[in-house]
């Protein structure tokens, strides 16, 4: 059984539920999830002890939030190259943060990362369940 962490950036919360959801699906599938807002990683020693990583951050202006760039410079020093890896993020118009921290996980980090980024409007949309659940199964399936 693996574990995985979940974090997220969020202003309005859609963000974390969409990370609650992703979680519950590494849950179904057997394994261990933890779901952590950014302020509470610190350093890279908080991103140690886990077999899979998703990352998450709402997108307005077209960016990420502030503090999940950070955790992207923490998570640089992490050592995470080849651990499994989804990105994710709610929009209301553009949704670029997701994709941009896909690529950095996968080209910068050198991670295994699942097909690609989740982007949803909101977790309370039509299928967004399944398809946040699904995309934690996904990252377990490289665990």
């Amino acid at each position: 059984m693996g574990k995985v962490l979940v974090v997220y950036a969020s202003r309005a919360d859609e963000t974390k539920e969409i990370a609650q959801l992703i979680a519950e699906g590494v849950r179904i599938s057997g394994h261990e999830a933890d779901v952590k807002k950014t302020s509470q990683i610190k350093s890279e020693d908080d991103l140690k002890g886990y077999d899979g990583y998703a990352f998450g951050s709402a997108t307005y202006h077209g960016e990420m939030i502030t503090s999940m760039k950070q955790i992207l410079f923490i998570s640089e020093r992490a050592q995470l190259k080849d651990k499994p890896g989804g990105a994710f993020g709610a929009y209301g118009w553009s949704g670029e943060a997701p994709g941009r921290i896909f690529e950095t996980m996968e080209h910068i980090f050198g991670m295994k990362m699942v097909s690609g980024p989740l982007m949803l409007k909101a977790s309370w949309i039509e299928g967004a369940i399944q398809a946040a659940q699904d995309y934690g199964k996904s990252i377990t399936a490289l665990i």
